[in-house]
């Protein structure tokens, strides 16, 4: 991934990659089938395509030690060369089930949230347990990093994200020792979020990780992309972003952060424990009950690509897993 500081004064993302070079390409997947599936979908966001509907063939807190990219061959793409999926593609086509699981109404449904005022509490097992707004939260130095997104789904993108390490949020509320877990809690609005009213969920969506994952320099909050502020439909303002992880660990529209010793129990764990485990790490190797994880679609091609264990992050994160069975823990 590309990870660079914020000054002020770069270039946005949305000029470096100007949004009518992917205008054509989009059209011309509008045409793509949409996927005929159950309503169990993880959540994740996601360009204007659907997947088609046949199914592809085929705890401590300490940081990880190995060395981050701080390049790429290009502003243009990640660190393996793969171009970035344009701002169109990202925001006009979401899972978010909190508004409904039509993909392509989520903009629609979600375009007027209010996102301002917002607070996220952060407790449990801290010292010092905080309530932040989001102008404080903007206050972290933000950067700028080219994450690659697979989603669970079997389809992948390239997104530049802007926003800081979770690891700074933590610190600063200083976790105890008795802290293994992180537990995020997503906004429960009824009233403007029309898919919480859906008895198909344990709502308000709950998301973890341990605390070692969550601490991780990969880990990252987002409050905006392609260098904007993030849009209702993408998670705003704030969300997690786990790139190494199936697109539905990362929480959207976060309100709550707490603390804990014990695992905690997700949405998707809790609607399908036999499709979604704790970990949700991307494993070519292990399949999703209804399909294979062995290849993926990247959105804007044609054809499949094999998935890189981890999502291709392993120098970062497979230590955080030695020695576990990760067939067993998926």
């Amino acid at each position: 991934m590309l990870i660079k500081k914020r000054t002020g004064i770069e270039i946005p993302s949305s000029e470096i990659t100007p949004r009518h070079i992917y205008l054509s390409r989009r059209k011309f997947m509008k045409g793509a089938a949409a996927l005929a599936g159950s309503s169990l979908l993880a959540a994740c966001a996601s360009p204007n395509e659907e997947l088609a509907t046949a199914v592809p063939p085929s705890d401590t807190g300490a940081a990880t030690t190995a060395p981050l990219p701080t390049t790429a061959p290009s502003a243009n793409t990640d660190e393996l060369g793969d171009a970035l999926n344009s701002f169109e593609e990202v925001v006009n086509y979401n899972n978010y089930y909190e508004f409904t699981t039509d993909k392509e109404d989520v903009a629609k449904l979600a375009a007027n949230y209010p996102t301002s005022p917002w607070k996220v509490e952060v407790g449990g097992l801290v010292s010092k347990p905080q309530t932040f707004d989001i102008e404080d939260l903007r206050a972290f130095e933000l950067e700028e990093r080219i994450y690659r997104l697979r989603c669970v789904e079997a389809w992948s993108m390239v997104i530049p994200w802007m926003g800081f390490p979770l690891a700074k949020l933590l610190n600063a509320v200083e976790p105890t020792a008795d802290a293994k877990y992180v537990r995020f809690e997503t906004v429960l609005d009824k009233e403007n979020m029309p898919g919480q009213k859906s008895p198909w969920f344990q709502w308000p969506y709950v998301e973890g990780l341990r605390l070692d994952e969550a601490m991780n320099d990969l880990t990252l909050m987002a409050t905006g992309l392609y260098g904007e502020d993030l849009l209702p439909q993408s998670g705003a303002p704030i969300r997690l972003v786990v790139p190494w992880k199936y697109g539905f660990k990362s929480i959207k529209s976060i309100v709550k952060i707490d603390l804990v010793d014990t695992m905690p129990t997700s949405l998707w764990m809790d609607s399908a424990p036999n499709e979604y485990g704790f970990y949700a790490n991307v494993n070519p190797e292990v399949d999703h009950p209804r399909w294979s994880q062995a290849t993926e679609r990247r959105i804007g091609e044609f054809g499949r690509r094999e998935t890189l264990m981890f999502n291709g992050y392993g120098e970062q994160v497979a230590s955080l897993y030695e020695g576990m069975d990760l067939r067993a823990n998926y």
